[in-house]
C-alpha cells in the first residue's frame, strides 16, 4: 500500500513553469489558486524537491487553516541542503525532511526521515508513508522531483493549469524534467477533465488501469 500520489502544477501555453533565468513567476489565475488552497487542504501532506525550497522558499501551508489541521510538509533533500531559515521549517505546520541514509543533518523545527543510500528511494518512502497515515499526497515540484515520481510509477493524478503567457527558453524548466524518457519508456496517461479557471485552462490526467479515479 502507498499514498495516492496527484501531482499538480501551472505551465505556459509552451510548457514551462519559469522564465529562461528559473525565475518564479505567477501563471495560475486567481481561481486556479482558489482550487490549490482547496487541494492543499484536502491532501495528507504536500511534497517538493529541495530545488523548490532553494529557489522559491515556499511556506506550503493553507492560510486558512490552523498549524495543527496544515498537511504535512515534506522535503525530499537528499544531501541536507535545506537551510535552516527556511519557511518550511518555521514550525507553523508538521514538516519532515527526507535524505539518505549518510546524511547528518537535522532541524530544529522538522522531523528527519532518511530512506535510501544515495538519493532517496521513493518506494521506500511511500511505504513509510503509509505507515505514518498518509493516504493522499499532493507533489508540487520542481520538474525533477516531478520526473522521478513519473520514472518510478507513482503518479495516480497528474492535474495542470496551462495559462495565457508564452516564457520560451532552451533552459526554462519544464513540469517533468529530469533525464526524460526514450520513447518506449513514456508515461501514457488518459485525460479526464478539461475546465477552463478564469483565462486558462486546467487540465486533469489519470493513470490508466487501477490506479486511476
Amino acid at each position: 500500500m502507498r499514498p495516492r500520489v496527484t501531482v499538480n502544477c501551472a505551465m505556459s501555453p509552451d510548457g514551462k513553469i519559469a522564465t529562461k533565468e528559473h525565475r518564479q513567476i505567477r501563471i495560475s489565475s486567481p481561481q486556479d489558486m482558489e482550487r490549490v488552497r482547496a487541494m492543499r487542504a484536502s491532501v495528507d501532506a504536500i511534497l517538493v524537491g529541495v530545488g523548490t525550497i532553494l529557489a522559491d522558499d515556499p511556506h506550503l501551508t493553507v492560510k486558512t487553516l490552523p498549524p495543527e489541521k496544515n498537511p504535512l510538509r515534506l522535503v525530499l533533500d537528499s544531501n541536507g541542503r535545506t537551510p535552516d531559515g527556511a519557511k518550511v521549517v518555521n514550525g507553523k505546520a508538521r514538516t519532515t525532511i527526507v535524505t539518505n541514509e549518510t546524511c547528518i543533518k537535522t532541524w530544529q523545527n522538522a522531523e528527519v526521515l532518511r530512506v535510501g543510500k544515495e538519493v532517496v528511494d521513493l518506494t521506500k518512502l511511500m511505504q513509510k508513508l503509509h505507515e505514518m497515515g498518509v493516504n493522499t499526497l499532493l507533489v508540487e515540484g520542481g520538474g525533477e522531483t516531478i520526473w522521478s515520481f513519473f520514472r518510478m510509477g507513482l503518479v495516480d493524478v497528474y492535474s495542470v493549469y496551462v495559462g495565457n503567457d508564452v516564457l520560451g527558453g532552451r533552459t526554462a524548466p519544464s513540469p517533468v524534467d529530469g533525464e526524460g524518457f526514450l520513447e518506449d519508456e513514456k508515461v501514457h496517461l488518459e485525460l479526464r477533465k478539461v475546465e477552463r479557471l478564469g483565462e486558462g485552462v486546467l487540465l486533469t490526467y489519470e493513470r490508466p488501469g487501477p490506479g486511476g479515479l
